[in-house]
């Protein structure tokens, strides 16, 4: 059942986000004069075809493979036009249109995310407020004198209020500057600015969670370990534990936390664990082994799940809430996370590209929907976070300056623009070889980071 929630999530994912960026040609193309022959999303057998009957009778496809899509438009690269409809035609525009029309794929993904991280924030985002946990002796955090149970109020001069914009606003403060000012709230409810010096550390150059390597964790009150997720074909699976399944012990040992639960099973690859777990109102005794996985020249136990934690009324009232906002201040926060997270995502791309960001870190399809299945179960609020963080990547990558990709149109337009003239046919021919190299390379890389990620 959750292979197909992922399956279902990704198609759905790639389908509407397709769907948003190829509208965006189409429309923009449409209200230049310019005439649009097929709207397609998908691939392949087309599974839905419509021509409508009046205007430009515009053939609209949705074909079986939903990785991507196309506007084509009439132009006289492609096959003839006729005399009367040559100044519709896609080639005979001015640079300027050209330009928008090319443009406007991307931006229709930022205009989406926008919407729906704006949507996020009326529907209401379940969050966790940001207080310290342990503090590991000798670390960056250590030597900023934090202590456990630091409420964090703001990252220099971003205010935040979740676990989660602590976590962005670190990574993105990070990537502008390493030296950064924390203020935090402490036990006795004093406001004191903490200075987080991160210039030893690389925060990127590993899949390992950056946050944990400042040297400090989020607090966590006691709770109960449950199973938000079994992967398919893991070792948990084969045991038989369920999603929604609550972990009571393992070899006769209490679960107290996920974090106890997890560094358990990391110690007992390919050893048979006996989980006592709970299941609706049966209590269970379930074996499992934990599949040996190597990671960085250590051998970990991995069951194949996604525990989430489960606490008591009190301590989900002290910890969580719900993130709420009027329509205007949800458009407003809409905007803004699109543009912080846009620019991180190029800062990443430009450490990647220098060698100070691991490429372990770029991901493939099956990643993708993996967190699109684990987003749609958690809940539309979720789910809707997710299509606009995967939108917005969409229409960054879409502007980078590859050939294939919008980017590399856009820049042999500003060529255009520049000299006077359009490039030559030769010079587009090869940057459109050069593009499908890179472009395979990153797709053939993301794709073996997923197997990787999938066998282990």
């Amino acid at each position: 059942m959750n292979i197909l929630i992922s399956i279902a999530a990704f198609i759905v994912t790639i389908g509407v986000l397709v769907a948003v960026h190829e509208f965006g040609h189409f429309w923009v193309a449409r209200k230049l004069g310019i005439k649009v022959l097929r709207f397609a999303i998908g691939f392949g057998t087309p599974l839905f075809t419509y021509t409508s009957k009046k205007g430009d009778k515009t053939e609209y496809v949705l074909a079986a493979i939903p990785f991507g899509g196309y506007v084509k438009m009439l132009d006289e690269r492609e096959g003839d036009v006729a005399a009367d409809e040559v100044h519709r035609a896609f080639n005979r525009q001015p640079v300027w249109k050209r330009f928008l029309v090319v443009l406007a794929g991307p931006m229709f993904n930022f205009i989406f995310a926008i919407a729906a991280f704006a949507g996020t924030y009326m529907i209401g985002i379940d969050s966790v407020r940001p207080y310290v946990g342990a503090v590991i002796a000798g670390t960056p955090a250590a030597q900023a004198g934090f202590q456990e149970k630091d409420k964090i109020l703001a990252i220099n001069d971003t205010q935040v209020s979740s676990m989660s914009e602590v976590r962005l606003s670190l990574l993105n403060q990070y990537l502008q500057q390493p030296q950064l000012n924390v203020k935090v709230q402490t036990k006795d409810n004093q406001e004191v600015t903490r200075q987080l010096d991160l210039s030893s550390l690389k925060l990127l150059e590993d899949e390992k969670d950056y946050f944990a390597k400042t040297g400090m964790s989020f607090w966590r009150p006691p709770h109960v370990p449950q199973i938000l997720q079994v992967l398919p074909e893991s070792a948990a699976a084969k045991a038989g534990l369920e999603k929604g399944d609550v972990i009571v012990s393992y070899d006769g040992i209490n679960a107290e936390s996920v974090a106890t639960v997890t560094k358990y099973i990391h110690q007992h690859a390919d050893k048979q664990v006996e989980l006592q777990i709970k299941r609706q109102d049966e209590t269970k005794t379930i074996l499992v082994t934990p599949k040996a996985k190597e990671i960085e020249g250590k051998t970990i136990g991995l069951m194949g799940v996604h525990l989430t934690r489960v606490f008591s009324d009190k301590d989900r009232q002290d910890l969580l809430f719900v993130r709420h906002a009027s329509i205007g201040e949800a458009l407003s926060l809409g905007i803004s996370d699109t543009w912080r997270m846009s620019i991180m995502t190029l800062k990443v791309m430009g450490r990647l590209i220098v060698g100070e960001a691991s490429i372990k870190n770029i991901s493939g399809p099956v990643t993708i929907a993996n967190y699109a299945g684990i987003s749609a179960t958690i809940g539309f609020s979720v789910y809707l976070g997710f299509l606009a963080i995967i939108s917005l990547s969409l229409g960054v990558l879409n502007l980078l300056p590859i050939p294939m990709l919008d980017g590399g149109h856009l820049f042999y337009y500003l060529i255009e623009i520049i000299k006077g003239s359009p490039v030559s046919e030769k010079f587009e021919a090869a940057g459109a070889q050069v593009g499908m190299v890179l472009v395979g390379m990153l797709m053939v890389l993301a794709i073996y980071n997923d197997i990787t990620r999938l066998v282990g």
